[in-house]
């Protein structure tokens, strides 16, 4: 399967944004062993996985994650902070090969069950283009060489440098594309990518009032893309997917995820961008997520409310 559509995360139980009673049933209306991943996985084949930014994986928990989901789905996992945002990271000190040692035990769970996607490789605006930047970005790829690679760089001085992409290429990673509020010092792209064997874009939301000023950090993707947004980007991804435009076959395998999490935002955009890409929709919507954004009332058919299951 080429193509791949999910969302950033699955397991948003609190905070004005929770998908608590508009995807998932709230917690008094559960079946016995209702579980959150499993559910999600009868509706998109991949997500992306946030809670490994935060700490390192146990291989407990990533082995269980493979066992709660189809054959065919697949997890991109996002790298501990300490190698993008160390300044942030619970784990103070310089990056060693323990630590890429400690990841790598960690999803081994992933690329044993066939259930690994790429690594996100994900730095701040903060990180700028420089010769010791690309020469710490140039360790971290080949600390992790053998994996499948997506990068996502936010500073504009990375796109103005054409060295970027051949930077990228040397190692077979691709560059994330990103979908966000653009201000002076963003990055450029055209959403369509270099010439990697993978493709990889998220879309983060376009809530650019709240993107530096926000009271809570979710506040920041409280945004709902519109068909007519939505609609650009997919033509987009379908030249990056075609072989017949271009010279190479630039996007073996493609994953698009939503982060505009806020009160389930990125599953709504997930199903609207599955349906205008031709992605099978087969599995039954909850009846409250259909009342909370109409515009899926013709595009999947729904369950039965929360407390009649």
């Amino acid at each position: 399967m080429r193509l791949r559509i999910g969302t950033s995360g699955w397991h948003y139980p609190t905070g004005k944004g929770t998908w608590n009673g508009i995807f998932y049933p709230l917690p008094e209306d559960r079946q016995r062993g209702f579980d959150e991943l499993s559910f999600y996985a009868e509706r998109f084949n991949a997500v992306e996985v946030n809670s490994t930014f935060y700490g390192q994986p146990r291989a407990n928990a990533t082995l269980a994650w493979a066992r709660r989901t189809p054959a065919d789905f697949e997890f991109a996992v996002k790298l501990f902070q300490k190698f993008t945002h160390p300044a942030m990271s619970v784990d103070q000190g310089p990056v060693t090969q323990a630590d890429v040692d400690a990841f790598k035990g960690g999803i081994d769970p992933l690329a044993a069950a066939g259930k690994l996607g790429p690594l996100l490789v994900q730095f701040p605006s903060s990180f700028q283009r420089s010769p010791e930047a690309a020469e710490y970005l140039a360790w971290l790829m080949k600390a992790f060489a053998g994996y499948a690679l997506a990068v996502e760089l936010r500073h504009r001085s990375w796109s103005d440098a054409r060295e970027t992409a051949v930077l990228l290429a040397e190692h077979g990673a691709a560059w994330v594309q990103i979908d966000e509020p653009k201000f002076s010092s963003s990055i450029r792209q055209d959403l369509i990518g270099g010439e990697a064997d993978l493709y990889y874009l998220r879309f983060h939301g376009r809530n650019a009032a709240q993107w530096w000023d926000h009271a809570e950090a979710e506040d920041r993707y409280n945004y709902l893309y519109s068909p007519a947004e939505l609609e650009p980007i997919a033509s987009k991804v379908r030249e990056a997917l075609s072989t017949g435009t271009r010279t190479v076959d630039i996007a073996k395998k493609a994953y698009l995820f939503l982060n505009n999490h806020f009160s389930a935002q990125a599953v709504a955009n997930a199903v609207t961008l599955k349906k205008m890409l031709d992605e099978p929709i087969t599995a039954r919507m909850p009846a409250e997520m259909v009342e909370r954004f109409p515009d899926l009332a013709g595009i999947v058919s729904t369950l039965p409310r929360a407390r009649l299951l």
